[in-house]
């Protein structure tokens, strides 16, 4: 046992310790293996909405000739199609009229239930929180074909008011529960010293809380329209008349029932995202905040 014992830290005093140079090379070779892992994973996702785009400029007789090809022809020919022929001038101003009105009634109400559930002492609060975020739990399934009926009773159907309605509804619980984390993270002594100065319940809120959780408030909107502006199920089932079409039932419409070109069929594609895109895109640093702000405070 002790000659062995004395020959181990011999070889390990024979083998030295590693060179500095190898480690950094392992781990330049593992840096640049994730960012080659990343690089594939982000041409894989830009891959389909690259031939979208390039597909919606392309000539008729391109597209039939060469579908995955890259930009290899400029045309709007498609994109005059898909506008009049299509109609999805009209769908676009008509999710507008959906998407806007539902988001900022969103955000009124949840931002008022937020501060309520976070700062106000009032009985059964954290039961009633937790009944309005049991709302998440529910898929919408389970009651659509009721709320069907309790519209049409109402006489809501086919109307930019009960599908608003509708669409609010569906994103009131998650915006609630993501507006109280904001709330609840603020200190009281912002608030008591608002209400020695001889402010009320609603000017501490309009002038002093909310100016304070603009950053959830604005990822909140962006979060809610992006769900309305993409529902199809919503604007199908709710609006059987098809008065007030969106984008989404739009474009199923201009598929089903007729042979459609492909490249019609993408300039309407790009026609219905393109403008949550530049939406994202013009917004994203807003949303990143607000998202992780709200998550570690939550």
């Amino acid at each position: 046992m002790s000659a062995v014992a004395e020959r181990a830290p011999r070889a390990l005093d024979q083998r030295g310790p590693t060179p500095p140079g190898r480690g950094l090379d392992r781990r330049r070779r593992l840096s640049l293996g994730r960012h080659l892992s990343l690089a594939v994973l982000c041409l894989l996702t830009l891959f389909p909405l690259l031939l979208i785009v390039s597909t919606a400029f392309k000539t008729p007789e391109d597209v039939q000739r060469n579908p995955f090809g890259l930009f290899s022809s400029f045309s709007t020919a498609n994109l005059v199609e898909a506008w009049t022929v299509g109609g999805f001038g009209g769908y676009l101003l008509n999710s507008l009229l959906l998407c806007v009105p539902s988001t900022l009634l969103v955000v009124v109400l949840a931002t008022m239930g937020g501060y309520a559930f976070a700062r106000l002492p009032f009985p059964g609060r954290s039961v009633i929180f937790y009944l309005v975020v049991l709302g998440l739990l529910v898929p919408f399934f389970t009651y659509m074909i009721p709320l069907y009926f309790q519209l049409r009773s109402m006489a809501l159907l086919d109307s930019l008011v009960g599908v608003n309605l509708v669409l609010a509804s569906t994103g009131l619980s998650f915006g609630v529960f993501f507006m109280r984390a904001f709330f609840s993270d603020l200190p009281t002594e912002i608030e008591q010293a608002a209400r020695m100065d001889g402010a009320s319940e609603w000017q501490i809120f309009v002038r002093v809380m909310v100016p304070l959780v603009t950053s959830g408030m604005g990822a909140l909107a962006v979060f809610t329209f992006l769900q309305s502006w993409n529902n199809f199920l919503v604007p199908l089932l709710y609006m059987p008349g098809g008065d007030y079409r969106p984008l989404t039932t739009g474009l199923y419409l201009f598929i089903g029932g007729r042979t459609v070109e492909i490249g019609p069929l993408a300039a309407g594609a790009l026609i219905t995202i393109l403008p949550v895109l530049v939406l994202f895109v013009a917004l994203q640093r807003q949303v990143t905040q607000g998202f992780l702000s709200g998550a570690v405070k939550g």
